[in-house]
C-alpha cells in the first residue's frame, strides 16, 4: 500500500477537501502546496502523479491527531517519523481515532477478515518485542476500508 493511497483513503474517511488536508498538515508547521497535494490524491496512471513521501504523509498523520483530538500543550515535542512502517501509520490511526482493540476488530470483521486481539497487540509492540509481528498491506488495506464503511 502506497502513500498516496493512504492519504487518499484517509481523506475519503474524513470526507474532507484539499484544502482541509492542508490546514491537518500545517497543524505540524509543514506546509505543503495545493499543487503538490493534487499531486498525491492522483493514481499512479494520471498525468501530474507525485509519490507522496514519508515525511509527508507523517506530518499528516501527526496533524491528523491534533486534528481530531487537540494539542496537548503540555507533551513534550516528539521527533516526526522519517521512515513509515505499517505499523506507525497504524498506531497513529489508533491514536488520531481513538480507536480501542474491540474497535480495529470489529472494523477488520467490515472488511471481512478476522484478527484476534493478540495477534493485534503484536502490531503495537516495540519491533525488538519477542511477540512483535509487522502489518501487512492487507490488514492496513482492509482497516482503511472498514473505516470508510
Amino acid at each position: 500500500m502506497t502513500n498516496n493511497d493512504i492519504l487518499r483513503s484517509v481523506r475519503y474517511i474524513l470526507n474532507v477537501n484539499e484544502s482541509k488536508l492542508i490546514e491537518i498538515i500545517s497543524l505540524t508547521g509543514f506546509q505543503v502546496s495545493k499543487d503538490d497535494l493534487d499531486s498525491f490524491l492522483k493514481y499512479e496512471e494520471e498525468e501530474g502523479y507525485k509519490n507522496c513521501s514519508d515525511k509527508v504523509l507523517s506530518r499528516f498523520l501527526d496533524g491528523l491527531v491534533i486534528f481530531k483530538r487537540g494539542k496537548n500543550e503540555n507533551a513534550p515535542a516528539q521527533a516526526f517519523e522519517i521512515s513509515l512502517t505499517n505499523n506507525t501509520i497504524l498506531k497513529k490511526l489508533r491514536v488520531a481515532f481513538e480507536l480501542k482493540d474491540s474497535d480495529i476488530i470489529q472494523l477488520i470483521e467490515k472488511a471481512g477478515l478476522k484478527v484476534s486481539k493478540s495477534e493485534l497487540g503484536a502490531f503495537f509492540r516495540k519491533p525488538d518485542h519477542r511477540n512483535y509481528r509487522d502489518c501487512g498491506n492487507q490488514f492496513l488495506r482492509n482497516l482503511l476500508k472498514g473505516m470508510a464503511k
